[in-house]
């Protein structure tokens, strides 16, 4: 036997055990940022009260931490939205006509809270777990498209069955939302159901931490592509968020850095323009819009005659729902060239 018959192919010998993911910055980053594993560890630290004074520390600066987080987030969509090249001929109802019926909906919810509003608060509670699990599966795409190319289409329908578990846990687990907001207080009182709903929830509870790792393992048989590591972790993350715990403060830090990436590249395709630059203007948008929409406007309802807490919640159910909705059309690499050259060729 010769020695080239003997020695395994050459596709064999470059394949690592475990795909750690081709980074957008740097590995570090993104494992804390982007993937999540930063919301692991502070997690962690609160819950096991090794570091009572990390939990002091964010306790006493967590309206500081919503607002540069999580609510420059929401505005991020909107900053994209409106900076996004050719943004008002592509989409043309998002930009000029959303915003109006965003704002007849808010007059609607709020001058009859009680049938209109509460719905509204429903509506948003409902949704907001699938767009966690939207933004969780289109990440861990991205690290796959970077890293792992030729994921088949079984693949690709399991690790979105994988992201959209802890979707399927808060539908059927979350009062005043989902499925309890769906269905008649008659039919949620009947035990058939009753016990229906628990077992959904307690399957959907383990399978949310069990069918990434197990869609992991199964990628890393064969000759299948793997699942970067960075995207398992995302994928576990999002079900850290949405089972135990409820922190959208980690997935904004999630989507900023994701849509100032994307934002970035696309200014230094325009121009050779440090990357700082950029990435410090958009989120002083975000920054500015933000202060507009979560501080200032439901100030203006007070002034009308409503009550502050009424108008703070539905006007953030308006802003979470209008984000929603610009999210699900943005995003969307297969069609947009600034998220393909973001997403990039694999890595050798």
């Amino acid at each position: 036997m010769s020695a080239a018959s003997a020695a395994p192919p050459l596709a064999v010998l470059r394949r690592p055990a475990v795909d750690p993911g081709r980074p957008f910055v740097s590995p570090a980053f993104d494992y804390l940022i982007i993937g999540g594993g930063l919301s692991i560890l502070v997690l962690g630290a609160l819950q096991s009260g090794a570091l009572p004074s990390l939990a002091q520390l964010l306790a006493k600066n967590l309206w500081f931490i919503v607002f540069v987080a999580n609510s420059a987030h929401f505005a991020a969509s909107t900053v994209r939205l409106y900076t996004k090249p050719g943004a008002l001929r592509d989409f043309r109802f998002l930009t000029l006509g959303l915003p109006f019926v965003a704002l007849a909906g808010l007059a609607v919810a709020i001058t009859v809270p009680g049938v209109a509003g509460r719905h509204l608060i429903s509506l948003y509670l409902t949704w907001s777990p699938y767009h966690y699990a939207a933004q969780a599966y289109g990440i861990a795409v991205l690290y796959c498209h970077r890293s792992s190319p030729g994921w088949d289409t079984t693949g690709r329908r399991l690790l979105r069955l994988a992201c959209f578990l802890p979707f399927v846990y808060t539908f059927f687990s979350l009062p005043g939302a989902g499925f309890a907001w769906l269905m008649p207080p008659a039919v949620l009182t009947q035990p058939g159901v009753a016990a229906a709903r628990d077992l959904l929830v307690g399957v959907a509870r383990i399978a949310s931490f069990a069918a990434p790792v197990a869609l992991f393992f199964r990628q890393q048989a064969g000759s299948r592509s793997p699942l970067p590591l960075i995207s398992l972790l995302a994928v576990v993350a999002n079900a850290v968020w949405l089972v135990p715990f409820s922190y959208q403060v980690f997935h904004g830090l999630q989507y900023l850095a994701i849509v100032m990436i994307v934002h970035v590249k696309e200014r230094a395709r325009a121009g050779n323009v440090p990357a700082w630059r950029p990435a410090a203007g958009f989120y002083a948008c975000c920054l500015v819009l933000a202060y507009l929409l979560f501080h200032l406007w439901p100030r203006a309802y007070v002034l009308a005659g409503f009550s502050y807490a009424q108008s703070y919640l539905l006007i953030v159910s308006v802003i979470n729902i209008h984000h929603f909705i610009v999210d699900a059309f943005i995003w969307r690499l297969r069609r947009d060239p600034s998220y393909a050259a973001v997403a990039g060729a694999p890595s050798p």
